[in-house]
């Protein structure tokens, strides 16, 4: 279908409150964190077609990460800086919306890289036709009622290779997958 596209969804405070509260127990480096044109990369040569990512940022306090903001835009990211009240989960409540108004956008695939439940539903109901849904994340920090779509889960570092350096994990290991090598080095 030439007019498809896929919008991958960014839930970057998700991905780093993974990373350093779960995976390192302390704020990512910047080594530490994904580099996000991998994803957009990668969600390119899976589904084979163009694809817009979308960033959203928490700006409640008023400020932007200009150089951030900079590079997702050298990225052909669109970052998405979204402001409330202290109590508002600003990122969540701008993703969701989002996935809901893709449901009017049959020609649009989504990928979401996000580890959080609160996505399940909006998710879900753009499961089914067409349209190609998939997760991006860790696969043991991914929320249960994600995992539980059916949808495909495609691994930050391991299918994706958004990282620079290994990451210290300790997850179950299929034999089949299994390179004694990567552990001796």
């Amino acid at each position: 279908m030439p007019n498809r596209r896929t919008f991958v969804l960014v839930d970057g405070e998700n991905i780093d409150a993974t990373l350093g509260n779960s995976l390192l127990g302390r704020r990512p480096t910047p080594d530490e964190r994904p580099r996000w044109e991998r994803i957009t990369e990668f969600a390119e040569r899976t589904w084979g077609q163009p694809v817009t990512g979308l960033f959203f940022l928490n700006a409640t306090n008023g400020n932007l990460p200009h150089s951030f903001v900079q590079a997702l835009l050298a990225m052909g990211y669109r970052p998405i800086p979204l402001a409330g009240s202290p109590d508002q989960k600003v990122v969540d409540v701008g993703i969701q919306r989002t996935l809901e108004a893709l449901l009017g956008h049959d020609e649009a695939d989504v990928m979401l890289a996000s580890h959080d439940a609160d996505f399940a539903r909006q998710l879900g109901a753009l499961i089914g036709g067409e349209r190609q849904v998939g997760l991006l994340g860790l696969r043991e920090y991914t929320s249960t009622h994600l995992s539980a779509l059916g949808v495909p889960l495609f691994d930050l570092e391991d299918d994706v290779g958004a990282f620079n350096l290994p990451l210290p994990r300790v997850r179950i290991i299929p034999l089949s997958e299994f390179d004694p090598e990567r552990f001796l080095r």
